[in-house]
């Protein structure tokens, strides 16, 4: 059985956990019974720690107070932090503030888990993000509409250079690992729409609150998907791939089309552009064999241009 300091520390760690325990669970985790987790939480309280009881199932939940808690991480918390440091680089400036961050971090550190966060940024190499990077003034409005449920008004310029002023009733912001999202109810078009963050700029002060409607999708990763990669475009294809959807998906981004397994062998790929060529193009790089179906106008362009590049080489 821990000492009473450390078990109200240990305490204190489970308590900074974004969810509601019972006493049964913390007397579980703390190897005591639940008598003495009502005492520890009491002197918690008395140490000016805003422990609050929700009502009903006796469950108990750290508050925000005028006292800030001790940051109480485990090991695999520490890596962890660690490593999203070593991951950021879609928010512009985020790169200097993590390392900053990091650096207080690993000061208070136990030698062992510092010397992990260590080993793993000496053999890491991050690669840049590729295109333009969001303002974090910006997501930080974004999330707060999306919390509060505030209409939001903002300038935005859409994938063909058009400026446009859109109204829209903030759902979840969305980040795929290259692009954030917004995914909102635009109330001008009556309809869900999905908008590139770094194309965005809010205006304020923010609108009124609305009431939250139903999700687009319950799962919101692939509504995103579907409407990034195929939906905007003029021209949207359907590429029958001969090879399994593991494979595929290897090779092409989520924001670039949508794989659906046929077999074990073969996969359905939906993606779009604006460009024939530029899909022509895209497609030859796989190298594996498929099969276009639609649209039309793309199984035409590619059967013109593989003659045009026949009669280049004879």
């Amino acid at each position: 059985m821990l000492e009473t300091s450390a078990r109200l520390l240990r305490l204190l760690g489970l308590l900074q956990t974004p969810r509601d325990w019972t006493g049964a669970e913390l007397g579980q985790r703390l190897d005591v019974d639940v008598r003495t987790v009502r005492r520890d939480i009491q002197k918690l309280r008395d140490l000016g720690y805003p422990v609050h009881a929700t009502p009903g199932a006796a469950g108990y939940r750290l508050g925000a107070g005028t006292k800030l808690p001790p940051l109480l991480l485990d090991d695999e918390e520490a890596v962890a932090i660690g490593l999203r440091t070593a991951a950021s680089g879609t928010v512009t400036g985020i790169e200097e503030t993590s390392l900053r961050a990091l650096a207080k971090l690993e000061q208070v550190l136990p030698s062992r888990v510092r010397h992990q966060v260590n080993l793993l940024h000496s053999v890491t190499v991050t690669v840049p993000a590729a295109g333009p990077t969001v303002d974090p003034d910006v997501l930080t409005v974004l999330a707060a509409v999306c919390r509060d449920h505030q209409r939001l008004r903002f300038d935005y310029r859409s994938h063909d250079g058009t400026d446009s002023v859109r109204h829209t009733e903030p759902h979840r912001l969305v980040h795929t690992g290259r692009r954030w999202y917004l995914v909102g109810w635009d109330t001008d078009r009556r309809d869900w729409r999905t908008y590139r963050v770094d194309r965005m700029h809010p205006r304020i002060p923010t609108g009124p609150r609305f009431a939250p409607r139903p999700a687009p999708d319950v799962d919101l990763a692939g509504y995103l998907n579907h409407g990034v990669s195929t939906a905007p475009y003029r021209y949207r294809a359907r590429i029958t791939l001969d090879v399994p959807a593991a494979t595929a998906a290897e090779r092409i981004p989520p924001t670039v089309g949508v794989i659906e397994a046929v077999d074990p062998h073969t996969c359905l790929l939906h993606t779009g552009s604006n460009s024939l060529d530029e899909l022509a193009i895209y497609v030859a790089s796989f190298g594996f064999r498929l099969q276009i179906h639609e649209p039309p106008e793309l199984i035409a362009h590619i059967r013109d241009l593989a003659t045009r590049l026949t009669d280049a080489v004879r």
